[in-house]
């Protein structure tokens, strides 16, 4: 590897890099998802969406990775780190050509379901025996020809179908009950089809996994089949989206993702496209377990993975709930901020940071605007955009302390500078929070449990 010897400067220039902008311009194609882009590529087993960005972050919803510019263009490109620096810099025109390691691979195949066995034996043993789901809902999806045991492997086949009931998709999970399984999304499957089923009812309850689904349903067996129910097959939206756009019906979505770090930030990440594309009633059903299933098999005197709580998300919660108000004099603002900044106080500047911004929503008239501010806070806070390092949010946090600071060194005499200064202030506290919350964490021996969240 070629040794380059890069400044901080610089290091931190490049992996500060827009990403979406970044990727568009060297030919990516990006789609717009809410406050976030999607990195749409193809490689041998076909087209993916599972890599969401946010500015100069990313995160592989697939493989529960993510990171800053550099990482990405290791991970995704293959780069050493020398070359992604170069690349992002705009320094190696040929490390930034138009050109993904998955292009040129074989062509697509056609989408074939998996030949059938002529029984179902082994998907029934494995369904009732080993994970505890009601035969009769094993039969009904069985008589729709949407479950299966293939002939080869006598994996268990999930079928997605579309509106005319045309199978698109087929998913195999095998039905071993020793080492490790196997689950696959058959080539050439349509994502945007996937393992379901549409009631009358309006309302749809959506999952990761066509195990969970049928988990559910023998929880929950009462007037089943009223309801929608969908298996996402991960975390990806697309086959959400389009059961949305097929059956203009569904108005009230439920999303019923594992009660473990993944599935709280779908449930975040799929709340807020569900938003951006105008649904409102969206609300969080989670299992009090891992996922649906491990309920079942408490149920049944089995032993049960319990729930995996999200770490960071609670750590920012706790930091934020013990915020309190305090005196904010203006003119001393920037320089207390600054050495509460410097000296480590994070809880203490995110509350002095929140007194000033209410501060300045009072001149314009807000009441109450210290626990407006407060509960926005803890509403807006996102997990599955919170995977910077701790470089990056102090980074993040030095700039905006800088920003706030200079924007109230000069006399606010007008409502839009006053909210301007607001903005800048709450924008503040927040990344406060969040380096308290990366020291909490830190500091941590024992993690609690992460209790079930609801919002609509």
């Amino acid at each position: 590897m070629k040794f380059i010897p890069f400044t901080e400067e610089e290091k931190e220039r490049a992996n500060s890099v827009d990403l979406p902008e970044f990727l568009q311009m060297r030919g990516e194609t990006i789609r717009s998802a809410g406050r976030e882009y999607v990195l749409i590529y193809t490689d041998e087993t076909g087209t993916h969406d599972s890599i969401t960005m946010h500015g100069s972050m990313w995160f592989d919803h697939k493989h529960q990775v993510g990171g800053g510019a550099i990482q990405f263009m290791q991970y995704h490109y293959g780069m050493n780190f020398p070359d992604a620096v170069e690349a992002l810099l705009g320094n190696a025109v040929h490390h930034a050509q138009r050109k993904s390691p998955y292009s040129g691979l074989k062509q697509k195949k056609a989408f074939r379901l998996p030949e059938a066995s002529p029984n179902m034996h082994r998907v029934y043993a494995y369904l009732l025996k080993q994970r505890c789901i009601a035969k009769e809902i094993v039969d009904h999806f069985a008589r729709q020809k949407t479950l299966y045991e293939d002939a080869e492997y006598h994996n268990a086949v999930f079928v997605g179908v579309d509106e005319n009931g045309v199978p698109r998709q087929a998913h195999k999970r095998s039905t071993i009950t020793f080492g490790k399984s196997f689950r696959m999304t058959c080539e050439g499957s349509d994502t945007r089809y996937s393992f379901a089923h549409f009631g009358n009812s309006g309302r749809l309850f959506v999952f990761e996994a066509p195990i969970d689904l049928l988990s559910f349903l023998t929880l929950y067996p009462e007037n089943w089949q009223a309801h929608s129910y969908l298996a996402l097959n991960g975390v990806y939206e697309n086959a959400l989206v389009q059961a949305l756009k097929t059956h203009g019906s569904l108005q009230e979505i439920v999303l019923c993702t594992d009660n473990d770090e993944g599935g709280i930030e779908a449930a975040y990440r799929l709340r807020d496209i569900l938003n951006e594309l105008g649904y409102a009633h969206i609300k969080r059903f989670s299992p009090s377990l891992k996922d649906w299933n491990e309920m079942l098999k408490a149920q049944h005197g089995i032993p049960a993975q319990p729930a995996v709580p999200h770490r960071r998300r609670e750590a920012y919660l706790t930091c934020a709930d013990d915020l309190e108000p305090c005196s904010f004099q203006a003119q001393d603002a920037g320089c207390i901020m600054q050495k509460l900044f410097w000296d480590g106080q994070y809880q203490k500047l995110a509350a002095y940071a929140l007194s000033g911004a209410a501060y300045y929503l009072n001149r314009t008239g807000c009441a109450n605007a210290f626990s407006a501010l407060h509960r926005k806070l803890k509403q807006e806070y996102c997990p599955y955009k919170d995977h910077a390092s701790r470089q990056a949010e102090r980074q993040r946090c030095t700039e905006a302390v800088r920003r706030s600071s200079e924007a109230i060194s000069k006399p606010i005499q007008t409502k839009e500078r006053a909210i301007a200064a607001a903005i800048l202030l709450y924008e503040t506290a927040d990344c406060a929070l969040h380096l308290h919350a990366e020291e909490q964490l830190v500091q941590e021996e024992t993690p609690n449990e992460s209790p079930a969240f609801a919002y609509g």
